[in-house]
């Protein structure tokens, strides 16, 4: 019998967040940054691989001193980094990330074109693709070509091997040309996905209604889907399968940084989906692995940046315990 597949392989961008060292200031007014790796895809790969999983990432970083740097960061963090390749022709993607006094952020990327757009589908490592039992990635990578065709290409790969697709958006406005060319690209794969993870300003942006009620968040449902789910922040989650749905509340804490939280809540979800696949038609399983990652999201958002704060699992437990 062959060994059970349990690696998630991210897609998609990697890069540095300049961060305030003061919150509660805009960009301008900020007297000093501090650089923290970032990338949605590359922090949920790093969360899944804190918590003792098996994680790679496949993307483009330039082939500068970032980009080594992050390669080199993905390893140390226990992360597969043979999917990475580096383009000497352009810098690896910068985005300058206020924290607001609430925590909550606002982003300025710096990307024209930056090594991540520039992924071509003959450039991709598909033998990682074709290992994992989970392909996640969000949208960024759908806005320019030739990362758009990379991305598309990788997720067919990935889904002939008999992956299950993992979609969160991850919503970045600042990085689209339009609004509506975001929705639409957004959309334009969501009926491939096994599992879709939205936050509720995620769902306002693709439904146009400011509502978290579940006949608002049907309106996103596919019958393709597997497990769809809806972030609402200290709040905790709403989660619908074909069979059943539930909210699961969060874990209180004081929030200093919500980077990463998200990653950290889908890449611990995803974490408990491939030890146990069963979660997915289990509502007792997938409430428990949903609230592990309510506590791992919580975690992340008490300490400030993604990857320094993405918890390992027994401070996970402990917080469980506690509540």
């Amino acid at each position: 019998m062959a060994a059970k597949r349990e690696l998630v392989v991210s897609f998609g961008e990697m890069l540095i967040d300049f961060v305030p060292t003061v919150a509660g200031v805009s960009l301008a007014e900020a007297p000093a940054f501090v650089k923290a790796p970032g990338g949605a895809p590359a922090n949920v790969a790093i969360a899944v691989a804190r918590l003792g999983g098996a994680a790679a990432f496949v993307g483009k970083l330039g082939d500068d001193e970032f980009g080594r740097m992050l390669a080199n960061i993905l390893r140390d963090n226990g992360v597969d980094a043979g999917g990475v390749v580096f383009d000497s022709g352009a810098r690896t993607a910068l985005a300058f990330v206020t924290l607001r006094a609430d925590g909550e952020r606002e982003f300025m990327f710096y990307r024209n074109p930056s090594a991540d757009m520039l992924l071509t589908a003959d450039e991709l490592k598909v033998d990682v693709i074709k290992r994992a039992a989970v392909f996640h990635y969000g949208s960024i990578s759908l806005i320019a070509e030739p990362c758009r065709t990379a991305h598309l290409h990788a997720m067919k790969v990935a889904k002939e091997a008999g992956a299950l697709l993992s979609y969160d958006p991850n919503l970045r406005e600042a990085l689209w040309p339009s609004l509506d060319e975001a929705r639409t690209k957004i959309l334009s794969i969501w009926d491939q996905a096994d599992i879709v993870k939205v936050s509720e300003v995620e769902l306002e942006f693709l439904t146009g209604i400011n509502s978290v009620e579940d006949d608002v968040a049907m309106k996103l449902w596919r019958p393709t889907f597997k497990l769809m789910l809806v972030t609402l922040g200290d709040q905790g989650c709403k989660y619908y399968t074909k069979d059943f749905r539930g909210t699961v509340p969060s874990y209180k804490v004081q929030q200093v940084d919500t980077t990463g939280a998200g990653d950290a809540f889908i890449g611990s979800l995803l974490r408990k989906i491939v030890q146990d696949p069963s979660a997915l038609q289990d509502k007792t399983k997938l409430e428990g692995a949903i609230k592990f990652a309510n506590a791992c999201g919580a975690i992340t958002a008490t300490k400030k940046g993604a990857i320094p704060s993405l918890p390992k699992e027994d401070e996970v437990l402990r917080l469980m315990e506690k509540a």
